[in-house]
């Protein structure tokens, strides 16, 4: 029967893009004439190459077109959603019909009345009535009406998608670099300039880039220091962020003795032999500046 349903499908249903891959897929697990089937929305989202979301929105619109029903009292294997297309199982019970009408038999059910749900024969199938909780009258509602169209009122589009606990941007590794507070090397965690460590390959190009014995072991550790003044209200970054504008100020950093337009603030200290034009010009620049650019040099 699950050709005959996928045939349907193709055929007259007027789903499209991934509600129609959905419907398509539901499709594919009809087991008998009554076009039952079940799913879970992980499995059509796995099959479909869509995500839950889009999943949940396209089921949303083909139960507002009437083309699949949510069979709330029912549950499936592995407690899955149970759906009915009751489009299609109209259509073949017609066929049916129009079949022993042909061979000069008649029919046993008007198309209409075979609509009705036979719970019992889906039970093989893992279809079973769903265990409702008792009622405070100490009654139970009953597993499943044999009479009717099961009624479901989809809800809004759009919302209630969000799962509990997980942040905005997603889920995040923390488990990797020992360095700069483990944080992830996705570069999405972001620190304070403060508990960013100078790293090996940093060190290295300190070396390499002759900033270590222009400025040595004492004016580099004074460049950090007043990097970090400067630093400290700025709002927390990456850590590879950190390391390029760390790399940027050692670059512009005058070597011992020199004019330098990035003296700590607030300390008083003026350099000796006052400033040149182009210096006075940058310190300017950078007391207007929330950042330095880079391009000052």
């Amino acid at each position: 029967m699950s050709s005959e349903a996928r045939e349907w499908v193709w055929e007259h249903s007027s789903s499209r893009g991934t509600a129609r891959l959905v419907l398509l897929s539901i499709a594919d697990r009809v087991a008998d004439g009554q076009c039952v089937s079940w799913a879970s929305l992980s499995s059509l989202a796995k099959r479909t190459r869509a995500s839950v979301s889009t999943v949940r929105e396209a089921i949303a619109r083909l139960l507002d077109g009437g083309e699949l029903e949510q069979l709330d009292d029912l549950t499936g294997p592995q407690r899955s959603t149970v759906y009915r297309l009751p489009l299609a199982a109209k259509a073949i019970a017609e066929a049916e019909k129009e079949q022993d009408e042909d061979a000069g038999q008649e029919s046993v059910d008007e198309p209409e009345k075979s609509l009705t749900l036979r719970v019992s024969a889906l039970r093989r199938y893992g279809i079973r009535p769903r265990e409702m909780p008792e009622s405070p009258a100490g009654g139970r509602k009953p597993a499943v009406a044999e009479s009717g169209r099961p009624r479901r009122k989809p809800a809004r589009r759009g919302t209630g998608n969000r799962q509990s606990g997980v942040p905005e941007t997603g889920t995040q590794n923390r488990s990797e670099p020992d360095l700069n507070r483990r944080y992830s090397s996705s570069g999405a965690a972001v620190i304070p300039a403060g508990d960013w460590q100078v790293d090996p390959d940093t060190r290295t190009w300190t070396r390499q880039q002759g900033h270590l014995d222009r400025l040595g072991e004492e004016g580099l550790a004074a460049a950090d220091a007043k990097w970090r003044v400067h630093r400290a209200d700025w709002k927390p970054r990456p850590a590879g962020a950190w390391a390029a504008d760390w790399r940027s100020w050692i670059t512009r950093e005058h070597a011992p003795g020199r004019p330098n337009p990035y003296a700590l603030p607030n300390t008083g200290s003026t350099t000796k032999g006052g400033m040149s034009r182009t210096e006075a010009h940058t310190a300017a620049l950078l007391a207007a500046l929330d950042e330095p650019t880079g391009t000052e040099n």
